[in-house]
């Protein structure tokens, strides 16, 4: 019995390890990026080969609604995070605007994301498959943060940014609960809290991932030497940031389309939030 909670604290200790590595490799350190890939290969061969209650039992990611939906849950995060934090430092040092004007600037985004999730996504739940809704889902949010991507001093807000927050909100509002649902539904009652925290885990450590390499993608952008005359920069890589998200969030179009099929409308939440939540 000890040897096996040793094992369970190694499979702990080893993806976090692996994990934080990542992260902060990924900015700026390619050495500690590769040394987590590597504990993370250590992890799974402990979990598969020695550990006798395996953090994440092999038997749950052998089912494709599993890993696949966990991938998109991954790749989602990775872009609909790390927004906000792009998002902020367009609004101050692109737009020009003070802490004040950029929270309320992003009222839109909150408002229209509990809007659509609360009320318009567990509706369509019960009229859609899931995989139609996270496919528009993705494809919507992709163009909003393509959209998003064209911001440039001297715009007015409904162009710069209410007009791409309701694209972003919709899409994120339908992507987030029917994705919730797929990876967590026909799972056995044993591993259901193990399915749960692999979902809870891909979606803040893709968060993590992904603002660590847009954060790299955009190096020397972030505003510390911000003024008028760095803005047009500034938007650039900005730009740069969101165009990113828009490519990842139709390759999640992608993966969703290849999920399987869930008719079972006792399935769906009756009230579920979705959508933007870090």
């Amino acid at each position: 019995m000890r040897g096996g909670r040793r094992l369970d604290v190694l499979g702990a200790v080893l993806a976090t390890a692996a994990l934080a590595g990542l992260a902060y490799g990924l900015s700026d350190a390619p050495a500690v990026a590769f040394a987590g890939a590597v504990l993370l290969a250590v992890f799974v061969l402990v979990e598969v080969r020695v550990a006798r209650a395996p953090l994440i039992p092999p038997r749950l990611v052998r089912a494709r609604p599993i890993w696949l939906g966990n991938i998109a849950m991954l790749l989602a995060g990775a872009c609909l995070n790390p927004m906000w934090y792009f998002l902020t430092l367009s609004l101050q040092h692109v737009l020009g605007y003070g802490p004040l004007q950029t929270g309320l600037a992003f009222l839109p985004h909150t408002l229209l994301t509990m809007l659509v999730g609360l009320r318009l996504t567990p509706w369509l739940m019960r009229r859609a498959d899931d995989r139609v809704l996270i496919v528009a889902g993705a494809l919507i949010g992709a163009a909003g943060f393509w959209w998003q991507s064209r911001i440039a001093p001297g715009q007015d807000y409904l162009t710069a940014i209410a007009g791409p927050a309701v694209l972003i909100s919709l899409g994120g509002g339908l992507l987030n609960t029917p994705l919730t649902v797929t990876v967590t539904s026909g799972v056995a009652a044993a591993d259901a809290g193990a399915a749960s925290g692999l979902m809870n885990t891909a979606k803040q450590i893709g968060g993590a991932l992904g603002l660590a390499a847009l954060v790299a993608l955009t190096a020397g952008q972030d505003g510390e030497r911000a003024g008028p005359a760095r803005a047009p920069e500034l938007a650039t890589g900005y730009g740069q940031a969101f165009a990113t998200i828009a490519v990842v969030l139709a390759a999640v179009a992608l993966l969703a389309a290849a999920l399987p099929r869930r008719r079972d409308a006792s399935q769906v939440p009756p009230r579920q939030s979705g959508g933007l939540a870090t």
